[in-house]
């Protein structure tokens, strides 16, 4: 009984390590990813996503590639403008593998090549920079360093979405002078705004004073067109009386002692006991006379 197990024993041990041997060989690619499998050394395929089994000891798998974007974060790189002032610029870079096999064989070591591409590029770029263009240019900086490294990184398999300064240090002294530069500029900015403000004031003022010169002199209008209605209307009335007596006076057909006599009393009352000499017509005398002589004849003393 010994004796038959022995070997059975040795027979399932033997199948349980041929499992294992080729369930080692197993490859399984996850999503976004890649594999470069090499054969006796050389190139055999690219694996995708999915399963896949390697050839024992002939086939090894040489690379696993992520198809997902990276980004790189530089340090800082001394560069030089046009106009000779040093400063530190750091950059952040967002790339994506498109070919595994030219990720692989291309280049040895594609981040350092990639990040001393950056730096390269970069001081090439700033060199035909002034300072002020430095600081005000970063979406042209940023635009040509991602033409020119999406370019150079395309033999390598490898596409360049974009590129970023990340931060722009001047030198101190440069830094003293910008802030300086900064706070005169606030300072001019309030002075104007503050100059603007007491303008706006000034015109406000003398807009009112203007609106009130020109109601008064409205009002004193007014009122002078009130007044003036006024002497209208009564001179409208008094006319209209006279106009009326007028009417009056030759519907009743006086003769002419009545219009004598009424001319006598207009002369009167024109002399206001205040005329020195009044100048009578000769029409009139004679009327004069006679109710003088009435008068006379009428009064108590002749009784």
């Amino acid at each position: 009984m010994a004796g038959i197990l022995g070997p059975a024993l040795v027979i399932i041990v033997f199948v349980i390590l041929i499992i294992a041997f080729l369930a080692s060989n197993i490859i399984i690619v996850p999503q976004a990813s890649a594999f470069i499998v090499e054969r006796l050394g050389a190139y055999q395929g690219t694996w995708e996503t999915g399963l896949h089994f390697k050839l024992p000891f002939i086939e090894r798998v040489a690379n696993k590639v992520t198809l997902k974007e990276r980004v790189s974060d530089f340090p800082p790189q001394p560069v030089i403008t046009k106009d000779n002032v040093t400063m530190q610029i750091d950059t952040v870079i967002y790339f994506q593998v498109t070919d595994p096999k030219l990720f692989t064989y291309g280049v040895v070591h594609p981040m350092a090549a990639i990040e001393n591409l950056t730096a390269t590029t970069l001081r090439n770029i700033i060199g035909d920079l002034e300072l002020d263009q430095t600081l005000t240019s970063r979406d042209i900086i940023n635009t040509k360093m991602r033409t020119i490294l999406d370019e150079a990184t395309d033999p390598w398999g490898i596409k360049i979405n974009r590129v970023e300064l990340k931060n722009i240090i001047p030198p101190r002294e440069i830094q003293d002078a910008m802030e300086r530069q900064m706070k005169a500029e606030r300072e001019r900015r309030e002075a104007i705004l503050k100059a603007e403000g007491e303008k706006r004031s000034q015109i406000l003022i003398a807009e009112g004073e203007k609106e009130a010169v020109i109601l008064r002199a409205e009002a004193v209008r007014q009122q002078k067109i009130k007044e003036a209605e006024g002497e209208a209307e009564a001179l409208l009335a008094i006319q209209t009386a006279l106009a009326n007596s007028i009417k009056l006076l030759n519907e009743a057909a006086p003769g002419d002692n009545v219009i004598k006599l009424k001319a006598l009393e207009a002369f009167t009352a024109a002399a206001d006991g205040k005329a020195t000499k009044i100048i009578i017509p000769s029409e009139i005398q004679g009327i004069a006379g006679l109710a003088a002589s009435a008068k006379e004849i009428l009064s108590p003393d002749n009784k």
